[in-house]
């Protein structure tokens, strides 16, 4: 399925209760969670200590925040649909998000998105989108939630 193209209200509205598509599969390295430990400053060994990690972790490698996970939802979201006609989008919250189980280093990942509810705010479209981060080759998958949008459509 190719990236979704919205091009107003009306368009999104015909999506509800619809799966809006997947993400391609992106894999969290080393790197990737290094640097988010450095702009969050969040240095637990769990995550940046690779030999203890080896040694010390059930899972026999560093993970990922939980959080990192999370962040990569608009480089994700954005390959699943494009949204036109907008003069602003602006990301409203989270609601009931879970996670499944931790992002091993070097595992990959994808999103699978439904259209739960879209409601007209006065003219801004709330988008309520269920979202569900998989993890390539496991049964369980790092989290699920829903994801809150507001787009504001040019008149």
């Amino acid at each position: 399925m190719g990236q979704l193209i919205i091009n107003s209200y009306e368009e999104f509205e015909a999506y509800v209760g619809k799966e809006l598509g997947s993400s391609a599969y992106h894999k969290i390295t080393q790197d990737q969670i290094n640097k988010f430990a450095d702009a969050t400053l969040d240095y637990q060994w769990i995550h940046v200590d690779e030999e203890k990690a080896k040694t010390e972790s059930p899972y026999g490698a560093t993970i990922a925040h939980g959080y990192l996970s999370v962040s990569v939802l608009p480089y994700l979201w954005y390959q699943i649909i494009q949204v036109n006609n907008i003069s602003m989008l602006v990301n409203y919250g989270i609601e009931s998000l879970k996670f499944g189980q931790p992002v091993v280093v070097n595992s990959e990942v994808r999103i699978v998105t439904k259209l739960k509810a879209l409601t007209n705010l006065r003219g801004t479209a709330k988008a309520e989108v269920e979202v569900l981060m998989e993890i390539k080759d496991s049964k369980k998958n790092a989290f699920k939630g829903v994801i809150v949008f507001l787009y504001q459509f040019n008149k």
